[in-house]
């Protein structure tokens, strides 16, 4: 008798100590620090263990088409942080996804050769996995792959797939500023990009109406084709930077890719974005014309030491002549990634809906370029290996925001 009293004192002994620690140290979960997920198969193999990290395995099985882009290789890292196993189908030569091996712990990221219209590849792709993420997109169209293939056909495939395969969840990557009638600048009909991304849209919707859209606007990071882009030597003309009403009349809201690559994360791991569409911009805007003199001020090749000039492109056909010589000369790859398609979408003013969501909607704490884009150009910077005294160089001015009456939500 005296012995279960005494194990019962102890028990209230350690369910007391136990609610006092609760309180001061709050339990964390001893699994991934994921969201959590409902239980859908009884499958040991699909359930969630590990302390969290790229070690573990949070339950979700994600295929990343266009795993090798950009935007992909930063959505694929922060995946494997989280214990996430990965599908990445690619196409052309397997060294180009070879440095996404490192992102997931062993067996924990496979790859797959697959073609956009192989309907048995993608299919192939996506039979075990509970998340399809759908990165393929083109600025520019070849004589392999038009706007159509890509944006509208190929995403309608690749949704159609997921809902025939019982895939949970599909996360779709369109842009900003999509309209089925874009106004023209250059171009006349406008973007045929903008196009037929709103049209991929509609047709993702169609397909599988739980998807998560997400538009993003210019996206900027290592090896981006935002700031590279006004940095390549093709861009300008001698060393004038010619933009369309001298870049006074666009207002941009470029974001860093890192910030869309968590958003993308959250929404996978928040069930409450199925179908809906999120805005994936910047936290300030800036007119153009102010963003690309602060670029050439970090590179020093502002316009006392270095002669940078800014004008109208409008006056200056010699340029728009020597865009279309880049695109007959080398379709498929153009110099500096210099085309009329690229220079259309450089005039449009980012537009950001106000009833739309944005990122920070998805819990991301949103980049400012001045923190960031510092560092992104100094590889650029003018007499790169000139050992300059301390304080020789003034600190670039920041770029100023756009002002009161352009900086309003369009509704």
């Amino acid at each position: 008798m005296a012995a279960l009293i005494v194990t019962r004192n102890v028990r209230i002994a350690k369910q007391s100590a136990n609610g006092i620690l609760g309180v001061l140290y709050p339990r964390t979960s001893y699994y991934s620090t994921d969201a959590p997920r409902p239980l859908k198969t009884t499958n040991l193999g699909a359930m969630k263990r590990g302390t969290g990290g790229r070690s573990s395995f949070n339950g979700i099985v994600a295929t990343v088409f266009g795993c090798s882009g950009f935007v992909g290789r930063y959505v694929c890292n922060k995946l494997g942080k989280s214990g996430t196993q990965m599908i990445l189908p690619y196409r052309g030569d397997e060294s180009d996804v070879m440095r996404l091996k490192v992102c997931g712990d062993l067996g924990q990221v496979l790859f797959h050769f697959y073609d956009l219209r192989d309907e048995k590849a993608i299919r192939t792709a996506c039979k075990y996995s509970n998340v399809v993420i759908n990165l393929v997109g083109r600025e520019y169209e070849t004589k392999n792959f038009k706007f159509k293939d890509v944006h509208i056909d190929g995403a309608r495939r690749i949704a159609r797939i997921c809902r025939e395969m019982g895939v949970e969840r599909l996360i779709h990557v369109s842009a900003l500023n999509v309209d089925p009638e874009p106004e023209g600048h250059i171009i006349s009909g406008g973007s045929k990009f903008l196009r037929s991304k709103r049209l991929g849209e509609q047709a993702v919707f169609e397909e599988f109406p739980k998807a998560t859209v997400i538009r993003p606007a210019d996206i900027y990071g290592s090896e981006d084709r935002f700031l590279r882009y006004y940095a390549h030597v093709w861009r300008r003309q001698l060393r004038g930077t010619p933009l369309w009403f001298s870049g006074e009349r666009t207002v941009k809201q470029p974001v860093y890719v890192s910030d869309v690559a968590q958003g993308i994360v959250n929404s996978v791991k928040d069930p409450d974005t199925v179908g809906k569409i999120y805005q994936a911009v910047g936290p300030k805007r800036y007119k153009l014309s102010e963003l690309v003199d602060w670029f050439n001020r970090l590179m020093r090749k502002d316009e006392k030491w270095w002669g940078y000039l800014r004008y109208d492109m409008r006056f200056d056909p010699t340029f728009i002549f020597k865009t279309k010589l880049t695109e007959w000369i080398c379709p498929n790859q153009p110099i500096g990634n210099l085309h009329m398609e690229r220079l259309e979408l450089e005039c449009v003013t980012d537009e950001v809906l106000e009833k739309v969501p944005t990122l920070e909607d998805l819990g991301v704490q949103l980049t400012d370029m001045e923190d960031q884009v510092p560092w992104e150009l100094r590889p650029y910077r003018a007499s790169l290996y000139y050992d300059a005294d301390l304080n020789e160089f003034e600190t670039p001015a920041p770029p100023k925001t756009a002002p009161r009456d352009e900086q309003r939500l369009y509704a």
